[in-house]
This record gives C-alpha cells, structure tokens and sequence, in this order.
C-alpha cells in the first residue's frame, strides 16, 4: 500500500514549507530513514527522513511551495502503481455550450498541482512571493520561465502602488521568516487582550556578581524569572483551544535577532539549572540559530519568553502564541536615585511584562513584578 509523503509541521506557527531539494529520484529504492528531501520553513531547514522502505515517486518539482501536511510524495511497494489524483466532480446542469467552453480554456490550477516549469523560475517565484500556479507560461512546451515570473511580479507590484506616491526604487515582498513574523504578530494581537507593565529595578549588584561570573544579565534575568514565576504560575502558562495549561517546568523561550529578523528558541528546564548552565544553553542556542541549525525541537515547546532589547529604555513586547506571558528588556544605565534620603547614582533597567489580560490581572503581574524586583536586587541567592 502507498505510504503518503508529507510536508511536516516544523514549528507551533508554520503554515507551509518548500521542497528545497529532493535527495531521491523517481523509481529509486529508499530504506527506513534515508534522507528523502530538504524542506525550508519560514524559521528552519530540515532534512526529511523516510518512515518506511519503499519505491521513491514524487508529486511536486523541487522548489514547490505545500501547505503542512500537504502530499508531496509516496513510497510504494515494488511494482506498485501511484494513486490517482482526485478528479473534481462534473456538474449536471452545466449546459452545452458553457461545457464546451470551459474544454476550450486550460483548467485553473489547485494548490499543489505540479506546475510545469523551469527549476530557476521556481526559485524566483519563491523568493519573490509569486503564486507560480497564476502565471502564464510562454516557455518551450509550455513551461513557466524565469521571464514569466518577472513579468507577472512587475504587473502585481504596478497594480498596487497607491496613487500619488512616487515609482518605488525597490519593492521587497515579505516572506520567509519576515512573512511568518508579520502573520504572528497579527494573530497574536488580534487573538489576545495584551496589557503591558513596567517597572524600572536596580541591577546594580546583579552587574557586578555577573561580570565575576563571566555570564551575561540575559542568564541572570532568565534565573530570577524562573524563581518568579514559581510565586505566579498563571504567567507560566499557555491558552489553546479555549482552555488554559499550568505548568511547573519552566520552558524559557530566547528571543535571539537575525539578520532576516527573529527566532525565538526554548531552553527547557530552567528551573532546577544554574546561572552558568542557563548561561551555556543560551550561548549553544544562540549559535546554532546564527548558523540556521535549530531543529523543530529547539524552537518548540516554550512556556514564557525572553527579549532582550538592550539599546532602548523600554518597549512593549508582543506576546508569543500561545503563551499568556513575556518579559521585555531594556537597557540598563547609571542613574541618580534616592536612597535613605540621599541621591546615589545606581545603575538601573526597565523590565515590561506583557500578559494576555483574559489570563492575567493586574494583581498577579504586579506579584510576578514583586518577586522578580526581590531576586534581582538581592541577587546573592541566584548564584549559589
């Protein structure tokens, strides 16, 4: 019996993949866990094993863009024939003539169709956000060319240039992970009820205990956050499908920027590791999402997040789907405060807490606030 190839899930948000590179051809013989394909998601590469042995026939070109979950393969028995694809059901009360015009004209193409088309077109469509399926094909035996795609790019973008401004001097479509940011963000602010807090704390000994220790105050934040959240569980949580989940094992998701935009890796566990560990698992993290060699496994299961954002006084960060809760970072800097009725010159950063207000009130993030101001300002404890 056929065993279907599919695009896999790579990640909590990821809609589609690509069929980067197929590593079998047609009619070769494929054991149980041989590499078939690499898919790029919006976030990863990811090398697509086989769940049996069978004989290798693919239904898309390298390039094809699927929805998750989406066939674009099988593995058959031996002599075994590929299912047929499904067959839309003709109408009985189309008439005559309009029966005979739709023979005259070339049937629309569903998502998933094989396009026919050359292997450079392919990735430009992808770069370019193009619909491969929507352009017209002028190339030999009708393929679609990497002219084809230019064209129809240029047609859409004259289209959609508001009246009144100027020709543009370059025109970028968002995709790939600056596409599956900009959908995130919208899901999660229009899915959620975001209330911000801030609260400015002293980091004054914190800095100086983790200088000593060669670890940097991302670690140290990411150790009193676990403690916190132990005196305020309903921030360690996530909301799907309508009911909420506790956790006790704090699963830390690590904003960490790119040059193409953002990842947000997790580091599990952060509740029984020490400074140094958390310290070396974000330093681990943080490399192999620069190198683009995070696995679905490191980029899934966060239960809080993280980010750091150390050249602003403060911002409003936006929570991570489907978590209730995330803890923004500003920078910290020297200024003159009031101590015992003097003005002492400490060193001071802003915190900002976004929680999801259908979870979250304001008396359990100002508890969450409450701890975490303890444990950062009488850091002693943190690094034993």
């Amino acid at each position: 019996m056929a065993v279907q190839i599919v695009m896999p899930r790579l990640g909590d948000f990821m809609t589609e993949g690509i069929v980067a590179r197929w590593a079998k051809s047609r009619g070769d013989a494929v054991a149980q866990g041989e590499m078939l394909a690499e898919i790029e998601s919006e976030k990863l590469n990811y090398e697509l094993e086989a769940t049996s042995a069978g004989v290798f026939h693919p239904v898309v070109d390298e390039g094809a863009t699927v929805a998750v979950d989406g066939i674009i393969g099988y593995l058959l028995a031996e002599g075994e024939a590929p299912p047929e694809p499904p067959q839309p059901a003709a109408s009985p009360t189309a008439s005559a003539p309009a029966a005979a015009a739709q023979r005259r004209r070339p049937a629309p193409r569903a998502a998933g169709d094989v396009v026919p088309s050359t292997p450079g077109a392919r990735r430009l469509a992808a770069s370019l956000g193009v619909d491969i399926s929507q352009v017209t094909p002028t190339g030999p035996r009708g393929r679609v060319v990497d002219a084809d795609v230019r064209a129809y790019h240029e047609r859409q973008q004259a289209a959609r240039t508001p009246p009144g401004l100027p020709s543009p001097s370059r025109v970028e479509p968002l995709r790939g992970m600056r596409r599956s940011i900009a959908q995130n963000m919208r899901d999660s602010l229009s899915g959620t009820a975001q209330l911000s807090y801030f609260l400015e704390v002293d980091v004054t000994e914190a800095q100086r205990l983790r200088r000593d220790a060669g670890v940097t105050m991302a670690s140290v934040l990411i150790k009193a956050c676990a403690g916190a959240l132990g005196r305020a569980p309903a921030l360690n949580s996530v909301l799907v499908d309508g009911s909420v989940m506790y956790f006790d094992e704090v699963n830390m998701g690590v904003a960490v920027a790119l040059d193409d935009g953002l990842i947000v890796p997790v580091l599990k566990g952060v509740q029984d590791m020490s400074i140094p560990q958390i310290a070396d698992g974000v330093r681990q993290l943080s490399q192999k999402a620069r190198a683009g060699q995070l696995s679905a496994e490191d980029i899934g299961g966060g239960t809080f997040t993280i980010s750091v954002l150390g050249v602003v006084d403060g911002f409003t960060p936006i929570l991570n789907p489907p978590q209730n809760a995330l803890l923004g970072v500003g920078r910290s800097a020297q200024k003159p405060v009031v101590r015992g009725g003097e003005i002492v010159i400490r060193e001071m950063m802003t915190l900002s807490l976004t929680g999801d207000h259908q979870i979250i009130d304001g008396a359990v993030a100002a508890n969450f606030f409450r701890r975490l101001q303890q444990l950062v300002e009488r850091p002693a404890a943190l690094f034993r």
